[in-house]
């Protein structure tokens, strides 16, 4: 069982280098660098002055990584967005659409719940980059988020009989 689960990370961790094929973008590249290592984004949106270029890799895909550039066109951050500590941060009655598409990125799909009075968008993710997870943030009419629902990813989880 060991054995089989030591394969398993070392494949997972082999995928992973394979996905990019080289080094992650460093602070203070140029915006050409870094869609010359990563490709062209899934999204970009504006954040004030700075531009972040999002990485989505789904709908089954649990990593968003975004890039911050500066005003400068140079990097100022890369980091795996869909993480417990990210979604933590999020301030309910306060956070709108628009900030967790600029936080976390395109979701995985967008629903609508009886119990809920507004949209509920769903991002897969590893929960403690262990659990397959899925975060609901359900949004009110106005577009203000109203709860964080965390729970299992169904789609990935052993069906019982």
């Amino acid at each position: 069982m060991r054995k089989a689960l030591l394969c398993a990370v070392l494949a997972l961790s082999l995928a992973g280098c394979a996905q990019f094929g080289r080094p992650p973008p460093q602070p203070g590249d140029s915006r050409e660098a870094v869609l010359t290592r990563l490709g062209q984004p899934t999204n970009a949106y504006a954040d004030g002055a700075d531009t972040l270029l999002e990485y989505a890799y789904g709908p089954m895909g649990q990593y968003t990584w975004m890039a911050r550039l500066g005003p400068d066109g140079r990097l100022r951050s890369y980091e795996q967005v869909l993480t417990s500590a990210k979604f933590a941060a999020v301030k309910l009655g306060k956070d709108n659409k628009e900030t967790i598409l600029r936080t976390f990125g395109r979701p995985t799909q967008v629903t609508h719940y009886a119990s809920v009075d507004g949209d509920v968008w769903l991002y897969r993710y590893k929960e403690q980059d262990v659990w397959n997870s899925m975060m609901s943030v359900e949004f009110n009419r106005q577009g203000v988020v109203q709860a964080m629902v965390n729970g299992p990813d169904e789609e990935r989880e052993a069906r019982r009989r």
